[in-house]
């Protein structure tokens, strides 16, 4: 017995450091909903510019990159399998697909490779037809690519369909882009000496803009536009206001859906996804603060502030509780 014993710890003497080096260097493996999270700004903005439904995009991106941690996304930022055609003269990616060792176009960033994935529809006849289909109708989207050559796997357009509808991307696709004399009136007041002047002395929690054809005052807060609630409205009535569909509203507050609730007045609605960090550096928990009223406060993800400061996601906070709002604690 104490022979075996002896070779089981031998074994895992020379294992565990094979282990730890291997968990050094892969990076962690990201969820289908962590690579949404992640990318569907990205997929909004292209949607937005040249027209390919965002639900469309972020399926490929998903399927085509294993949620990006496929080789080819991990080490050519390649999201989608565009190989090097004849016209790329960029940096190349080799690895086996169809054929061995087929050439794979490298990108510098992810931006790059779903900005380059929207040119190379828009480039090729035979996706064109395409573009003359509703915005909103994935399914032909998904079954045009397949039909148009775009991969080989027979259920390709299947698997989209399902990633789009098992993750409800289809919302995506009914948001409105931002009016150009709103974009124009966000670049005038940012780039005025009144906003700079008081940016410089209280950060960006206090700056706002009024939207000409709105029926409130819209607040930046971390760089994120939100609102203040009325008494008694709906996230329905937000959403008719401003045309954002209710679901993401929901998911933009760290809000359950819940069709019966109604806002008390003077709530912090955003309007668009808040960040991952504060522009401040701590906060010190005041009676009757809750770890939300503060993610909310700040302009950052609730479970960002949770992981940032190693507490268990539903856990109360104490008043006098030091938070950090833009790096991790060490524990």
């Amino acid at each position: 017995m104490k022979g075996i014993a002896r070779h089981i710890a031998v074994f895992f003497a020379l294992i565990l450091p094979i282990s730890i080096l291997l968990a050094q260097t892969n990076p962690p493996h990201k969820s289908t909903r962590q690579y949404i999270d992640e990318f569907r700004e990205d997929a909004i903005r292209e949607m937005h510019e040249d027209g390919i439904p965002a639900s469309i995009t972020l399926a490929q991106g998903i399927q085509e990159s294993n949620a990006g941690n496929s080789p080819l996304a991990m080490y050519a930022n390649n999201h989608f399998g565009i190989k090097c055609t004849k016209e790329w003269n960029g940096p190349f990616y080799v690895q086996d697909d169809d054929k061995k060792d087929e050439c794979f176009r490298k990108y510098g960033t992810v931006f790059d490779s779903y900005a380059d994935h929207s040119t190379f529809l828009k480039s090729r006849p035979r996706y064109a037809f395409l573009f003359q289909l509703p915005i909103t109708d994935y399914k032909s989207w998904a079954n045009g690519l397949k039909a148009s050559g775009y991969a080989t796997d027979p259920l390709y357009a299947k698997r989209l369909i399902k990633i789009i509808e098992d993750n409800e991307l289809f919302y995506l696709d009914t948001i409105k882009p931002i009016p150009p004399e709103l974009v124009a009136s966000i670049e005038n007041y940012f780039n005025s000496p009144d906003t700079k002047a008081r940016k410089n002395t209280y950060g960006q929690q206090n700056d706002k803009y009024v939207l000409p054809f709105a029926k409130r005052e819209i607040e930046l807060i971390n760089g994120r536009r939100c609102i203040y609630t009325r008494m008694g409205e709906t996230v329905d009535e937000v959403s008719i206001e401003y045309g954002i569909d209710p679901r993401l509203i929901y998911h933009y507050n760290d809000l359950e859906s819940d069709k019966k609730m109604r806002f008390k007045p003077g709530m912090i609605l955003f309007l668009q996804p808040k960040r991952n960090k504060a522009m401040e550096d701590f906060h010190t928990v005041q009676s009757g603060e809750t770890m939300y009223s503060i993610s909310q406060k700040y302009g950052i993800k609730l479970k960002k502030l949770y992981k940032k400061n190693g507490i268990r996601p539903g856990t109360d906070v104490k008043a006098g509780t030091l938070l950090s709002l833009r790096r991790t604690k060490k524990v």
